[in-house]
């Protein structure tokens, strides 16, 4: 059974979702991928990985890097699973390219290249936005681009994070 609540954020009204195992959705109202994962049969109700994120995005919208991530119950293929894993390793306040999510894939496959068009589609399919962290990835000429929840809200988060101008990955 998953649990929703809505969370109030600077950025406008976020439906979170849960079930017994963690966090499966956290989405801007109105982004491309809205509730896509979300159970038919849901309630609103509480559970302790909602009240956890829920304090996760207080002290992120805060201006602040929480030092804890609620726990997560992401599903998805092997490998949007694996971008996503990169995803969260994007430090706060620093970006990373599609191009070099795909080279970092490629290299521990043992591959000589992978399609940074693969690596967006499974960044736009992130079903937890902001806490896995799909805003951080940007294009390889710096540009905004690709985001479900609007170009409007990645740069508004980049630009919490102090990552304006972009400040890549070290």
């Amino acid at each position: 059974m998953q649990y929703i609540t809505t969370y109030h954020s600077p950025l406008g009204p976020m439906l979170l979702a849960a079930d017994n195992l963690g966090l499966t959705g956290a989405w801007f109202q109105g982004e491309k991928f809205y509730a896509h994962s979300l159970d038919p049969v849901h309630e609103t109700g509480e559970t302790p990985a909602l009240s956890a994120a829920r304090a996760w995005l207080d002290i992120y919208f805060s201006g602040r890097e929480p030092d804890f991530t609620p726990p997560l119950h992401m599903t998805g293929t092997p490998f949007q699973m694996e971008v996503w894993a990169l995803l969260r390793q994007i430090p706060y306040g620093r970006t990373t390219t599609y191009g070099q999510i795909a080279s970092q894939i490629a290299q521990a496959r043992g591959l000589p290249r992978m399609s940074a068009q693969a690596v967006g589609g499974a960044v736009g399919h992130n079903e937890i936005s902001v806490i896995v962290p799909c805003h951080r990835v940007i294009g390889a000429n710096n540009s905004l681009t690709g985001y479900a929840g609007g170009l409007d809200k990645k740069s508004a988060l980049l630009k919490l994070e102090g990552a304006y101008p972009w400040k890549a990955e070290k």
